[in-house]
């Protein structure tokens, strides 16, 4: 926001200079991005009036004036269009100095002697306007300096706002707050009530009160719209930088930058049958005062009457209702509306207004009374007129409330790390406008309709500080006592599942957690996934119930990127519906393809088979230090090979067995329809069941001397010799330490149909040796349990 230091000094008068305002305003968070003169560095500028204007006899462009200062007459050539006998303008003498150091002296133009120049608001450095030399009001004192004249030894603040600080988007706001910073009274000014003078009053109807709950009219007629808009008035917008137009529309900013609340006057003959605020129907037209046509939305507000839109609310006035120089009678009008009902509205119809900047962020529901009769005698005193009452739309529901803030003590202490005194607190917010009850250990505050920002604790503690002084408040590093989280010395940490993969050749991959249906169909048929209310499209439609999905896809990527030898693992969440309600799993998966080994002269090319994953899989299961409570069940999954694939069973506490995952080779079918190249390995396992570990217990060592058993067993090929195994470990008593298979065969000798396998038993006491009779008492209940158990035959 831009606003002239004379006119903010009206209001309020500190005692400080340009400079310590400017700084002073900075630290209280009102950042000032720039501070510069009202207008260039001259003199030798006069009050002039031109007297007779003719044509140059050697230029067609230019023309030869006689200008008088009040005291002496003077010839001067001037090319400015607007050059007339009784303009008063800006008349620099001969021995006067222009912005940029530029002197006049006495010159001929085309042969005629030119004894001084007029001059533009540009050559002045007032403003970039140099269509032609400044009218000045028609009572300015010729010979009168310029500078004294148009009150030009001024400043220009530029203050950027926050969006939270609307507050502070005028005058009126600018001018309480240094008050506040200063201890200062602010001097406003007394807005007189303006009675009516006659009856007509307009229609206003509120149809869309969520959006404009209040909205206030008022027909003026009468109007003189061709009357000069007041020096002072013109030099207070251009210092705002806003261009004068005309009495009506400059009368209507002044108030804007005064009182922070934006007006609008249409034409009154313009207007049929009263106003409507109403919401845009869908493609409603819309010509605006800058001659664009806009089509509206459905949600769009708009200023009606009961044939056509008016105005975009808020934003901008229609072209057909504006005032014109034909205009006699205006409807002068000034409303509220909902910041959420305007937010980005004018964005979208490529727009940016004063208005809308101000209704966006919020304007004082409280001050359109105060504005329309400040609005209406400035227009009478300019304009002339007869105003009428003041008509009144409001539904009082809709209206924003202000809830009381209550502000602790101790924690305004703690936030700020000082202890201010009662007093001084309550000072400050009642400097602020606030009203303040001490209630002992908290003030409990009620804030005023134009502080927007103020609705929590922490919003009145910033207010303290920042009025109290950022500068003032102690260095102090915030400290904060904080208990470690304790760390289950038995869990593994995924890193160290990651670490794990990596180093056996995995490479981490992350995909979407957002799948096609047909996929999730293909991979996990018994779970219905849940669908996304916004997809991105309709490849990534569902919630995954898998993480193989994924890593398939990515394999397929790689291998049509001439990449044969794959490597994928992924941790992540799978969603899946249960009849409590979504349930989110976090997983482990992995994938595998092509050759065993890397390329290279000593590696053989060999694919990668079911055991290759299998023993990734147990490297993992290792790490939890108790691999015992974990075993492969051959098992069928949908999206697997039948002969290949394995469910993985997690043994718990309690001793029960639960599914815990699954591995195996891609089925053959899904590799042909997902056009997988090569046979492809995957696993998805429980995250939680794996990272549950175990500590390990110390045990001594033995000194004493193993004892080993060797078995050959002819047994159904198709039996598991995992079960052969639990079954050795069962049935071997508790000095077995050791199963080992350490051979499978089949071929000669060996009846078809059946497999021989060779288990190793190695057994040691703790505290002496075993005998042979013992250890044969274990191998004989092993075998006996073997025979019974698998139809097992020792092999001769």
């Amino acid at each position: 926001m831009k606003f002239s230091e004379l006119w903010l000094r009206e209001w309020v008068n500190p005692a400080l200079d340009t400079e310590a305002l400017e700084t002073q305003l900075s630290l209280a968070g009102l950042e000032v991005d720039g501070c510069e003169p009202a207008a260039g560095r001259f003199s030798g500028v006069v009050v002039g009036e031109i007297l007779a204007a003719e044509p140059h006899p050697n230029a067609d462009k230019l023309q030869v004036c006689r200008v008088t200062d009040g005291e002496e007459e003077y010839q001067v050539v001037c090319g400015a269009p607007n050059a007339r006998a009784g303009l008063k303008t800006a008349f620099a003498k001969v021995g006067a100095v222009l912005p940029g150091d530029f002197k006049i002296k006495k010159a001929k133009l085309r042969q005629v002697e030119s004894q001084g120049m007029l001059s533009s608001e540009k050559e002045l450095g007032l403003s970039d306007n140099h269509e032609g030399i400044m009218e000045l009001a028609e009572d300015a004192t010729n010979g009168q300096d310029l500078r004294f004249y148009l009150n030009l030894n001024d400043a220009i603040f530029d203050v950027d706002l926050t969006p939270n600080r609307s507050d502070c988007l005028s005058i009126a706001g600018m001018a309480r707050e240094v008050g506040v910073l200063n201890r200062a009274r602010v001097n406003q000014p007394i807005f007189k009530h303006v009675p009516p003078t006659h009856d007509e009053q307009p229609q206003i109807t509120l149809e869309a009160p969520h959006a404009c709950p209040k909205y206030l009219g008022r027909i003026i007629k009468g109007v003189n719209i061709q009357a000069p808009t007041p020096i002072w008035m013109k030099e207070k917008l251009r210092r705002s930088g806003i261009r004068s137009l005309d009495p009506v529309v400059d009368v209507t900013n002044y108030v804007m930058l005064e009182l922070g609340q934006p007006l609008h006057a249409f034409d009154n003959s313009q207007i049929v049958e009263g106003i409507r605020v109403r919401l845009a129907e869908d493609r409603e037209k819309l010509v605006l005062l800058d001659g664009s046509e806009l089509e509206l939305t459905a949600d769009t507000l708009v200023i009606a009457d009961h044939s056509k839109a008016l105005a975009l609310a808020g934003i901008m006035g229609g072209e057909h209702s504006g005032c014109t120089e034909n205009t006699q009678d205006i409807l002068l009008e000034v409303a509220y509306f909902d910041p959420l009902a305007l937010a980005g509205k004018a964005r979208n119809y490529g727009l940016h207004t004063d208005a809308s900047h101000r209704f966006e962020r919020g304007v004082d529901f409280q001050v359109q009374e105060r504005a329309m009769e400040r609005a209406t005698e400035l227009l009478l005193d300019i304009t002339g007129g007869e105003p009428g009452p003041v008509v009144e739309a409001v539904q009082t529901d809709q209206l924003p409330t202000r809830p009381d803030v209550t502000l602790r003590k101790n924690r305004l202490e703690q936030l700020l790390a000082v202890r201010l005194p009662d007093e001084e607190v309550t000072d400050i917010l009642t400097r602020l406008g606030l009203k303040v009850d001490d209630l002992g250990d908290a003030w409990q505050v009620q804030v005023p309709s134009y502080r927007f920002d103020i609705s929590l604790e922490v919003d009145l503690i910033e207010e303290v500080a920042r009025v109290y002084g950022y500068d003032k408040l102690p260095v102090k590093a915030p400290t904060a006592s904080l208990l470690l989280q304790s760390q289950p010395e038995a869990r593994i940490t995924l890193r160290q599942l990651r670490s794990t993969l990596v180093a056996r050749g995995y490479q981490e991959a992350v995909t979407y957690s957002f799948i096609d249906p047909k996929w999730s169909q293909a991979f996990d048929p018994d779970n219905t996934p849940l669908p996304l209310a916004n997809p991105i499209s309709t490849e990534l439609s569902v919630m995954r119930t898998s993480l193989l999905p994924g890593l398939t896809k990515a394999l397929v990527h790689n291998q049509k990127r001439q990449h044969p030898r794959v490597r994928l693992f992924e941790s992540g969440l799978r969603f899946i519906q249960t009849p409590e309600g979504l349930s989110q799993e976090p997983m482990l998966a992995g994938l595998i393809s092509g050759a065993r080994l890397p390329e290279g002269w000593s590696n053989q090319d060999e694919a990668v088979d079911f055991f290759d994953l299998k023993g990734d899989l147990e490297a993992l299961l290792e790490l939890g230090g108790d691999s015992g409570s974990w075993q492969f069940k051959p098992a069928e999954h949908p999206a697997l090979h039948p002969g290949q694939s394995a469910e993985v069973l997690c043994q718990q506490a309690d001793g029960h067995w639960l599914s815990a995952g699954w591995l195996g080779a891609l089925h053959p079918q899904l590799s042909k329809q997902l056009d997988v190249r090569g046979q492809a390995l995957v696993f998805e396992i429980h995250l939680d069941s794996l990272q549950a570990g175990k500590l390990p217990r110390f045990k001594s060592l033995s000194r004493f001397p193993e004892m080993r058993r060797d078995l050959a067993l002819l047994v159904d090929e198709g039996l598991p010799v995992g079960q052969l195994l639990q079954e050795a470990e069962n049935q071997g008593g508790e000095w077995l330490q050791k199963v080992t298979l350490f051979d499978v065969y089949q071929g000669k000798g060996v009846p078809e149909g059946k497999k021989s396998l060779a288990l190793g038993l190695t057994w040691q006491h703790p505290s002496r040796t075993l005998t042979d009779e013992e250890i044969n008492a274990q191998v004989d209940q092993i075998v006996t349990a073997f025979s019974q158990g698998f139809a097992a035959e020792l092999r001769s």
